[in-house]
């Protein structure tokens, strides 16, 4: 089962599709696949079963979602991080981190294109609730918050920004986020920059 369509629904599309969704971020997964959506590759959502989205949430190689099972025995699913709807609340769906101590790297991954605009503006979450960073790299097995192929690194002076009144949560698969001050995380809580191809 394709996930791509699927995550688009939870992080973005739900409201504007009519799926209920609560401010925690979970859909029924009944009503999930009752609606009228395809997937990538024009299969319908109707044609997959409650078994089917089991699996693809265990076997999904990022852990972008998460289940669970109500007193009624229905099951939801909800996005872990990057919702763009502001149905979905920060405090009900992330856990605050309270300490710097509690994420020793917290690094943010793009491309020479956009840092061109980071390094003048700061990290803006642009249409996103919030702005993405990882606890560490794809290469040392951490597997939710960045982009394999990234080109930039930003690592961040966490405790410095936390100190500064910016607060700072964390997904269930291990993404921090933050709105940052008006939607951005500004230049001078920037630790230092790492290129991690030449330019060229």
């Amino acid at each position: 089962m394709e996930s791509k369509t699927i995550a688009w629904v939870l992080r973005h599309g739900a409201v504007k599709m009519d799926l209920k969704i609560r401010s925690n971020g979970y859909c029924s997964i009944k009503d999930l696949l009752e609606m009228d959506v395809k997937t990538g590759g024009g299969i319908p959502l109707s044609s997959f079963t409650v078994a089917d989205m089991m699996s693809m949430v265990a076997c999904d190689p990022k852990q972008r979602f998460s289940t669970i099972e109500k007193e009624d025995g229905q099951l939801y699913i909800r996005a872990n991080q990057g919702h763009t709807m502001d149905a979905v609340q920060t405090a009900e769906l992330l856990r605050e981190i309270k300490s710097a101590d509690e994420v020793p790297m917290c690094v943010h991954g793009t491309f020479r294109n956009n840092f061109r605009g980071i390094r003048k503006t700061g990290l803006k979450r642009m249409k996103r609730n919030h702005v993405h960073f990882a606890t560490g790299l794809p290469q040392d097995g951490v597997i939710s918050g960045m982009k394999s192929k990234c080109e930039v690194l930003i690592y961040l002076d966490l405790a410095k920004a936390m100190k500064d009144g910016m607060k700072f949560f964390m997904s269930e698969n291990g993404v921090v986020l933050t709105e940052g001050f008006d939607g951005v995380v500004p230049r001078e809580y920037f630790e230092k920059i790492v290129y991690v191809t030449k330019e060229e």
